[in-house]
């Protein structure tokens, strides 16, 4: 039945059989995320980088109905210049096949693609969580109840620093999530290596990492793992620059009413524009960083 509605890709199928390293990647960054052309440019450079670390590219995404694990260069194309490509997390995507639309997987439906393909790590930018004041609207992202129930280690730059940082980690912390710090003790937060918030754990290499993933999945401890891998130094802004410009953005989408699946895009968006495009080029270097230490990962977790 799966295969009626799953596509994966024939080398991402063959490495995935012999036990080979894979590296899930999303598709919400290309179609939502970013300016073309550099969407589609960092989409190539990520799949590039995970082959140079010894792994296998699986970039996912929703096509004419078909949940697609693994795309060619004309498809992230499309999804980089298209208008109509849906923002699509767990809720959407039985919509989006009976539709035959196209959808761009965020960090909740591209867990879930990946975990039905038999794929393990997972590299993106940053993950969803509770927004600014969900005590009063309950803005809370569908990627943490994914990260309760789907078995997907998603290397991070953190959580989104426009989200509230410290009731995301109280939500993992009820639903049993770890949040592991790679090489940090300090919850990086997108654009910056602080927070002001601990991980549950610092891990000080791939190899330790994947042993721990593995005892948990062995045991039945299903849900995903948050692997907290901070901005490179030398790219990250400066924390009193963003933190202004994340207030300012705030406080516009509020004014203008904006709110769910439309609130990152738009203060992603706004944050680009405040800081003079400087957040858009830590943005990719963080995805580059992920993606080189999900490849690792993978390769690591194979071998086990």
């Amino acid at each position: 039945m799966l295969e009626k509605y799953l596509d994966v890709k024939p080398e991402i199928k063959k490495a995935i059989e012999e036990g080979r390293p894979v590296v899930a990647l999303e598709s919400t960054i290309i179609s939502h995320g970013m300016p073309y052309p550099q969407n589609v440019e960092t989409a190539l450079a990520v799949e590039k980088i995970i082959r140079d670390n010894g792994a296998v590219p699986a970039t996912i995404a929703i096509l004419d109905g078909v949940l697609k694990v693994g795309l060619s260069g004309e498809e992230i194309d499309h999804l980089g210049q298209a208008k109509n490509v849906i923002k699509t997390s767990r809720r959407d995507i039985p919509f989006i096949i009976a539709k035959k639309a196209d959808g761009a997987t965020t960090v909740a439906s591209t867990m879930i693609i990946a975990a039905l393909a038999g794929i393990k790590v997972f590299a993106t930018g940053g993950i969803g969580g509770v927004h600014r004041e969900a005590q009063e609207t309950f803005d809370i992202s569908a990627d943490l109840q994914e990260f309760a129930h789907t078995n997907v280690a998603v290397v991070c730059a953190g959580a989104k620093s426009i989200l509230d940082i410290g009731l995301t980690l109280e939500y993992l912390e009820t639903f049993g999530v770890p949040v592991v710090g790679f090489k940090t003790e300090e919850l990086p937060a997108f654009y910056t290596r602080k927070s002001g918030f601990g991980v549950d754990y610092k891990v000080d290499d791939e190899k330790e990492l994947a042993l721990a993933i593995k005892a948990k999945w062995d045991l039945g401890l299903n849900g995903g793992v948050v692997v907290a891998n901070p901005i490179p130094e030398e790219y990250q802004m400066d924390y009193d620059t963003i933190t202004t410009a994340i207030e300012n953005a705030l406080k516009e989408a509020k004014e203008k009413g904006i709110k769910g699946k439309e609130s990152t895009p738009f203060l992603l968006a706004k944050v680009k524009e405040i800081t003079g495009g400087a957040s858009l080029d830590s943005n990719i270097k963080l995805v580059f960083n992920n993606a080189e230490v999900a490849a690792k990962l993978a390769v690591e977790l194979s071998k086990l």
